[in-house]
């Protein structure tokens, strides 16, 4: 079938590289794997970060105008080359679809999405015409596809009569068969960033911006501080607007700083660590997290959002409440002390990976589903 595809926060031709623009190229590879022809409908950005409502009314509009374009051109061609079906992917208050929900109703095809979340506390505030307007679409919605198991209590109250919530895993593609010629090896990164192989080696990876990521790293660095002895090696991958906040937040620490890293790197990183780290505030997921679990780490995370759909505590890793630097010290702590525990988590996390976050998983749910709508 033919799927018209639209991710209001950010397309998945951004330039700019962030989780949520991997799950937008992971949503499309996953609908073309099942052999659904899938055309980007719109690169218009409709998130307002602010709240104001004047430029909200202007994304309004133009998200209008982009709808009746769109109609007005698939109305122009043969309907063989109509869309089957929409699909959004990230809908929420402060990026809602103006444009999705319009050309389904025109054209009269289903309307989809997916990790589509609604905020009640937002009603009548300053994001109130985007809160409307994310309400709207998931209330126009045939089948909702939840990511985020977090945002299910909020969006199914708002579906309405036959429409369907289908809870779906984060997944990644197959992770990539190492080079045993080419792997950097453990030993290699001990003697680039001068680490004790002996030493246990924690691992975070996050872009650093000064928003939520940033308040993740400084309670990582105020947990860390809370641990006695030395006896572990903190390695951070990844840049952003914020480093040089992030890099104060570890001054004493000892953390290496590892910079950006091509998904090719980064994978010996995941391979040689010992635990990933992570508070996860304010976090939907995590994909980073995933990652983890696919090359065998088990992780210490804060309990946000749907983070506790890739860290099944004491199972694939341990879960602290989000935002509480001592539970995060203590959970830690707990795999410091343990390497058989590590080892069990480890093991767990990755076969946990394979078989329920992987994209030929995702790829036939995808499709099972669309073709219910569909037909």
């Amino acid at each position: 079938m033919n799927v018209a595809f639209y991710a209001p926060l950010k397309p998945p031709t951004s330039p700019v590289p962030s989780g949520d623009r991997r799950v937008g190229r992971l949503l499309i590879a996953a609908l073309e794997q099942a052999g659904h022809t899938v055309e980007l409908a719109s690169v218009f950005r409709s998130r307002e970060p602010g709240g104001a409502a004047a430029r909200q009314q202007r994304l309004a509009a133009t998200g209008k105008r982009l709808a009746e374009r769109l109609i007005r051109r698939y109305r122009a061609g043969p309907k063989s080359a109509w869309p089957d079906v929409w699909f959004t992917y990230h809908l929420y208050y402060k990026a809602p679809d103006w444009i999705g929900p319009m050309v389904a109703r025109e054209l009269d095809i289903p309307y989809v999405a997916a990790e589509a979340s609604f905020a009640p506390k937002r009603a009548g505030g300053p994001w109130q015409l985007g809160h409307q307007a994310a309400g709207d679409a998931i209330s126009a919605a045939s089948l909702i596809f939840g990511i985020n198991s977090a945002n299910a209590p909020c969006v199914l109250p708002l579906l309405r009569a036959g429409a369907r919530y289908v809870p779906m895993q984060p997944f990644l593609e197959a992770a990539p068969v190492p080079d045993p010629a080419s792997e950097t090896t453990r030993r290699d990164l001990a003697r680039e960033w001068n680490l004790d192989e002996g030493s246990v080696w924690l691992l975070a990876v996050a872009m650093m911006r000064d928003d939520a990521k940033l308040k993740s790293f400084s309670l990582l660095a105020e947990a860390l501080s809370q641990l006695p002895g030395r006896d572990w090696r903190l390695l951070i991958v990844g840049d952003g607007p914020a480093a040089a906040q992030v890099h104060d937040a570890f001054n004493g620490t000892g953390a290496v700083f590892a910079g950006r890293k091509s998904a090719a790197e980064l994978a010996h990183y995941y391979r040689a660590a010992d635990i990933f780290v992570w508070p996860a505030i304010n976090e939907a997921y995590g994909m980073a997290l995933l990652e983890a679990a696919q090359a065998g780490l088990p992780s210490v995370a804060g309990d946000s959002g749907g983070v506790g759909d890739i860290v099944a505590h004491g199972e694939t890793g341990l879960l602290a409440k989000s935002g509480d630097a001592p539970e995060f010290a203590a959970a830690l702590q707990i795999l410091l002390d343990d390497a058989g525990l590590r080892a069990k988590m480890g093991e767990a996390a990755k076969l946990r990976a394979v078989r329920e976050h992987g994209l030929d998983a995702a790829s036939r749910l995808l499709d099972e589903e669309l073709r219910k709508v569909v037909g």
